[in-house]
């Protein structure tokens, strides 16, 4: 039996079918080659802990520009590369829309949106001994440090033990003991008889010790904890303010430590122990300069 002969228009459609077949290969690729690009975006969720419609969006050049610029732009403070662990917003935000760019995700010179909304800012907080200064990405935190404010000539006498010269000395006597809560305590309230204030310094000394005495709660060996020598190791450096031990400041640790102490009892060899050590030390040097 003779097979039916395809007619004309059938022959005619199925060629322009053939035609425009590469076409619309063409056409889809870019679009699959974006919808790839956009997946691969490092977003503001993955690199900061915000949420909303912010988390979602590809962090844009622009963006990156303007919290350099805000960074810059704040008085008397020199952005550190590397803040509380982290890098400074600038930084963080500069490699990721590096990256964006060069997979395709945004185009040179793109603001994100809520960043074009909502802006970019930097802004800086007072507390004893310097200053807290938060980045912020439409109105929600990217950032946060603290800077210390310049030390005052020195005024006191250089041969008094100052407080963080008595907190380092505990590290070199006890540095290899786990640190613990009453550790914690003591070198908090020496760091606040050092700054001469009733707070510590965000992410300071006493801050530093708290969270280690949390994280070695959770640990199982001793090898796996935070010393005290891990902490107080170059205590003065680490310290916004430091000032010479008096009995005042002496009896302020000591309390702290004993209150947070199981046996209710100063260390030996203690914090509490270093600081009386040394206002002792500064009181008999005074009585023999004035007896002088």
């Amino acid at each position: 039996m003779a097979q039916a002969q395809p007619r004309r228009e059938d022959v005619d459609e199925q060629l322009q079918a053939a035609e425009a077949a590469p076409e619309m290969q063409q056409q889809e690729a870019p679009q699959q080659q974006q919808d790839m690009s956009d997946q691969a975006a490092i977003r503001y969720g993955h690199v900061f802990a915000v949420t909303g419609d912010l988390a979602g969006q590809p962090i844009s050049p622009r963006d990156a520009a303007a919290m350099r610029s805000a960074e810059d732009s704040v008085a008397g403070v020199q952005v550190p590369e590397a803040a509380g662990g982290g890098f400074s917003a600038a930084t963080a935000m500069e490699t990721a829309a590096a990256y964006n760019q060069a997979v395709g995700a945004v185009r040179p010179g793109q603001a994100s949106d809520a960043a074009s909304v909502h802006g970019i800012t930097v802004t800086q907080t007072a507390v004893p001994g310097g200053r807290v200064v938060t980045e912020f990405v439409a109105g929600q935190v990217v950032g946060q440090y603290s800077v210390a404010d310049p030390l005052p000539a020195a005024e006191e006498d250089a041969t008094k033990i100052t407080i963080g010269e008595a907190l380092e000395a505990t590290a070199r006597a006890r540095g290899g003991r786990p640190i613990d809560s009453a550790d914690a305590e003591a070198i908090r309230a020496a760091e606040m008889s050092a700054l001469r204030a009733d707070i510590t310094m965000p992410g300071g000394l006493g801050d530093q010790a708290q969270a280690a005495a949390r994280t070695n709660t959770q640990a199982t060996r001793d090898d796996d904890k935070v010393k005290v020598g891990d902490v107080l190791s170059d205590a003065t450096a680490k310290m916004a303010g430091d000032k010479a031990a008096a009995t005042e400041d002496a009896t302020r640790v000591v309390q702290a430590e004993k209150f947070n102490d199981a046996g209710a009892r100063a260390r030996a060899g203690g914090v509490g122990a270093a600081v009386a050590t040394a206002a002792r030390l500064n009181e008999d040097n005074a009585l023999g300069d004035d007896a002088a």
